[in-house]
């Protein structure tokens, strides 16, 4: 049974990226672990937690509270992650959390050449999103998260799925979320 990492930065009630993402999990099979990031305070690395970080890395003690996440990352199977596009890019909480989960010899080593050497488990990765005015950039986001678990965590096969426009004036809300799930549901057909 697959262990479903479900990482979940919809702070907004009645989020549409969260009615995509629910819609998404409904498909999946295995034990889906939810984080909850308008919950979780994940913060940037600043000074002091930098430097402890560190200090425990060096010393391959990851005992730690501040390697949680990475931990709990490292044993997914799958992952899902429901970003709104926000301000051209993904939310900042999610980029911290991200940030959270890049540990050497944890989550990732590096080779005698400084290639990383990915040290988790998942091989899947869902990115949810959806945007309510004119897009920029097709990625939202995307290709940050995209690199990162495909360099540092070894994911290898990933799905993209976007819903865009929703608040243009004149937008038919529903139908595009529609889209979006069929789109989901075609991911799924045998």
């Amino acid at each position: 049974m697959d262990h479903i990492l479900f990482i979940n930065a919809c702070v907004r009630e009645g989020s549409r990226t969260k009615r995509l993402a629910d819609h998404l999990l409904s498909k999946l099979s295995g034990e889906i672990e939810e984080v909850k990031l308008d919950r979780k305070n994940a913060q940037p690395l600043y000074g002091d937690t930098l430097a402890l970080r560190m200090e425990r890395t060096a010393q391959g003690d990851f005992d730690h509270p501040i390697f949680d996440n990475a931990k709990q990352f490292k044993k997914a199977d799958v992952v899902v992650i429901a970003a709104p596009y926000w301000d051209l890019s993904i939310p900042a909480v999610l980029k911290a959390y991200l940030e959270s989960l890049c540990n050497i010899g944890l989550t990732f080593d590096y080779s005698d050449e400084g290639i990383p050497s990915p040290l988790c488990r998942a091989r899947k990765l869902y990115f949810v999103t959806t945007a309510g005015g004119a897009v920029f950039s097709d990625e939202y986001g995307f290709g940050y998260v995209r690199t990162l678990c495909e360099s540092f965590f070894g994911i290898s096969d990933f799905e993209y799925i976007k819903a865009e426009g929703l608040d243009i004036v004149g937008a038919d809300v529903e139908a595009i979320l529609d889209r979006a799930k069929a789109d989901i549901d075609k991911l799924f057909e045998v």
